[in-house]
């Protein structure tokens, strides 16, 4: 589809959205170069209610980055993550490892895609089988993030990784981190930053399905300061000690770890990389839904409780959006709608961000209390994998 052709439909959507233009509320500053309003929409289907961040990053002072627990395998609420953090505002971010299908493996609440934190790589993403969320546009991954770059610009973009085990045995690609579901055939990395949680569940499902087995060949080793202190063969739990890293390898990534031996020096160099933009200094996963003020053909139409982020073209604007659903006062929004309603909003690049129940919108600003302003539609907040918080320095 054209870029023409996808901008008519962007605009069509918005018309058949909006039967009267959204009401909002005056802004509540949260502090300068941040503020949150209530948009009321009267819709085809429907009354909606929107709750919108609006975040001005050309302000040196203000900054964005991920909200998070002290573990990728770990969840917490918006709210809680907001008060650790100091934020002024957060909203919830990627869809995570929720329920399962495996007898015996508790779901880990990790995400499904990257996560960077203050310029840190703290995870990759699950193969595109492995994911949890509704169907994502033709051509879009669970490694397609939304961020914050060097330059300090807002963007979408995909990220890679780089990852390599050199040792006696061989060289050999990595293919994770810190990933609840890791690739077959696959190594994958886990850092202390993982966790205690079993590390059980990357070695269950395929590339193309989630609830397909668990495989029996999987092999462990532990790295400590370059040196291969201990190897199993069956995925382990607990913490992982400060200055050592779990190598865990499923079907032919278990075969090539199991010709490594206690004492065996190895170098692994891991990294998530960025083609063609800036370092990241915060990533979150997400799919794009808007690109250059067009929302992308495919987009999920049932009307839900939905959370997305959205950048202006110049990537100076930040947009944080949850809107309210499955109640007689908000009936929620397609996929297609969102995005729309944020190109209204002045969105040039928008990411869909997990919803449902997990949709929640956290205000903290100027001596404020820390407050939910959506209405969680299972009312209560959930915990949740992570999330993306403005900060005032």
């Amino acid at each position: 589809m054209s870029l023409l052709t996808r901008a008519t439909a962007a605009v069509a959507a918005l018309l058949l959205l909006l039967v009267t233009a959204p009401a909002a509320v005056a802004d509540t500053a949260l502090a300068r170069g941040v503020a949150y309003r209530t948009l009321t929409l009267s819709t085809a289907h429907g009354p909606v209610v929107a709750h919108l961040v609006t975040a001005d990053l050309t302000d040196p002072r203000v900054d964005v980055d991920l909200l998070h627990p002290a573990s990728v395998a770990e969840r917490a609420t918006v709210s809680a993550l907001v008060t650790a953090q100091h934020a002024v505002a957060g909203i919830n971010g990627d869809f995570f490892n929720i329920s399962e299908t495996h007898a015996g493996i508790t779901p880990t609440g990790s995400s499904v895609g990257p996560e960077i934190a203050d310029g840190d790589d703290l995870k990759y993403a699950v193969p595109d089988g492995q994911r949890f969320g509704p169907a994502m546009p033709s051509g879009v991954t669970t490694s397609d993030v939304f961020g914050f770059g060097a330059d300090h610009r807002l963007r979408t973009a995909r990220l890679e990784f780089a990852g390599t085990l050199r040792s006696r045995a061989g060289e050999f690609d990595l293919e994770g981190l810190n990933q609840y579901a890791l690739p077959v055939d696959g190594i994958g990395v886990y850092t202390p930053e993982w966790g205690s949680m079993s590390r059980a569940r990357a070695a269950c499902g395929t590339d193309t399905s989630r609830s397909a087995p668990c495989t029996s060949q999987v092999e462990e080793v532990v790295v400590r300061h370059g040196v291969v202190v201990a190897e199993s063969a069956g995925a382990g739990a607990g913490p992982i000690e400060p200055g050592s890293v779990v190598l865990l390898g499923r079907e032919r990534g278990a075969t090539e770890l199991a010709g490594l031996r206690v004492g065996d020096r190895v170098l692994v160099t891991d990294r998530l990389v960025a083609r063609g933009v800036p370092p990241f200094e915060f990533a979150v996963g997400g799919f794009p839904i808007l690109d250059e003020g067009a929302a992308l053909p495919g987009l999920d139409a049932s009307l839900a409780p939905r959370t997305a982020a959205g950048a202006s073209a110049d990537g100076r604007t930040l947009y944080l959006l949850a809107v309210d659903g499955r109640s007689a006062a908000s009936t929620g929004m397609g996929v297609g709608e969102v995005a729309a309603l944020l190109a209204s909003l002045g969105a040039s690049e928008a990411v869909n961000l997990d919803g449902g129940g997990s949709t929640t919108l956290v205000t903290a600003g100027r001596g404020a209390p820390v407050t939910v302003r959506n209405t969680p539609s299972d009312g209560a907040e959930r915990a949740v994998a992570n999330g993306i918080g403005v900060f005032v320095r």
